[in-house]
């Protein structure tokens, strides 16, 4: 079976949560007999077809970028031929631009949209984009989302309930790189041995704003993993309030992210809007056994962790309340174990790479069984 990514970025040019969900898909569908190739715009796109891991990644040149969406002329005629050798088109919502290839290249091939994210910021462009947009979904085969939680959240997909499956992302933890005794060591000397860790993209919807002003007057030790647009604000947050204990330590690579996270007490992950629509590093915390905190934002962080299980999940834009949840985890130490050890079980129980595979095979199969009833 041949499987078509469409995508307006992935790896390794951009590193996020969606371009690594199609990595593991990509990878997962391979141990169940799927050929997958992802197209997507890149600004340099020279070569045009790359080999990553077992699949192809093919690239359209960027024409010009407006409000986060990408466009390319060239694109069009790259995604037609490739389509027309694909079994089944696999798109990555959102990117609008992705549904006006998809309608003026006419295409007549079983088709899913996996569904990332609602829009949540640009609500002026969403008004203009809803007609498009609804259009497309309702055009789709299966729409795939990651979550019942924010199935049951989603304004947009309560409108297409009988076309909407629930498919869990999934990560391979063998694929994650070995932590050596020397590089745990190193980071041992720097951090201590029990800290809270963030990892992610310093983005506005992170809630690292949150857990800063969470920190004014309490000890914890915190290790902040990662970069991006808000960086320079939250170390002014962090230096005015005078925080001793917090570790800004930057965007690391795998093998050194691997080891802090192997070496971390409990992962906190305050996010507090639903742009937050999963968390993979949130996920990351819960396939290295570890104890959560999270907010309720009714997406899919809700399913990761679950209050009282397998962590604490307190209400987002509280800091308060974040700090709560911090102290109770870090005073009672026997009860973070047994929660880190219950989201390592249900980790390997819903979360694995192998189980998302195995789920997108089957839907797949499903569809185009279907389709071949329908032509018969």
């Amino acid at each position: 079976m041949r499987v078509l990514h469409f995508y307006k970025t992935y790896l390794s040019e951009t590193v996020g949560g969606i371009e690594h969900v199609m990595f593991e898909l990509c990878e997962s569908g391979a141990q169940h007999g799927i050929e997958s190739q992802v197209l997507t715009l890149s600004a340099n796109p020279i070569p045009a077809v790359i080999p990553f891991g077992t699949h192809e990644v093919h690239r359209a040149r960027l024409d010009v970028q407006l409000a986060s969406t990408g466009f390319s002329y060239s694109v069009f005629k790259q995604f037609r031929e490739l389509a027309a050798e694909a079994d089944v088109v696999n798109y990555h919502f959102p990117w609008p631009f992705m549904d006006v290839v998809h309608f003026l290249s006419g295409l007549n091939k079983p088709s899913v949209v996996t569904y990332h994210s609602d829009i949540i910021r640009q609500k002026l462009l969403l008004k203009l984009y809803q007609p498009l947009m609804s259009r497309f979904l309702a055009s789709a085969d299966r729409i795939v989302v990651a979550s019942p939680n924010y199935l049951h959240t989603s304004d947009v997909l309560k409108k297409f309930p009988e076309k909407t499956r629930v498919i869990p992302y999934g990560l391979n933890k063998a694929a994650y790189p070995k932590t050596d005794t020397e590089r745990m060591a190193r980071w041992r000397e720097r951090l201590g041995e029990r800290f809270f860790l963030f990892v992610g993209v310093m983005r506005y919807y992170k809630g690292l704003h949150i857990l800063i002003e969470a920190l004014k007057d309490i000890d914890y030790p915190v290790v902040i993993v990662g970069a991006g647009p808000l960086e320079a604000e939250l170390h002014a947050q962090a230096a005015a309030l005078g925080l001793r204990n917090l570790h800004f330590v930057g965007r690391l690579d795998d093998e050194d992210k691997a080891a802090v996270l192997e070496l971390s007490y409990a992962i906190v992950f305050p996010s507090h809007l639903r742009s937050e629509a999963f968390g993979i590093s949130l996920l990351e915390g819960a396939m290295y056994g570890k104890p959560m905190i999270s907010s309720e934002i009714g997406t899919g962080t809700s399913y990761i962790n679950i209050h009282g299980e397998t962590g604490l999940v307190v209400p987002p834009s509280n800091p308060p309340a974040l700090r709560e949840a911090m102290r109770t985890l870090w005073e009672n130490p026997v009860q973070a174990a047994a929660m880190g050890a219950k989201a390592e079980a249900r980790y390997r129980q819903l979360f694995t790479a192998d189980e998302m595979g195995r789920q997108w095979n089957e839907l797949y199969q499903e569809l185009l069984a279907e389709k071949a009833l329908s032509y018969a």
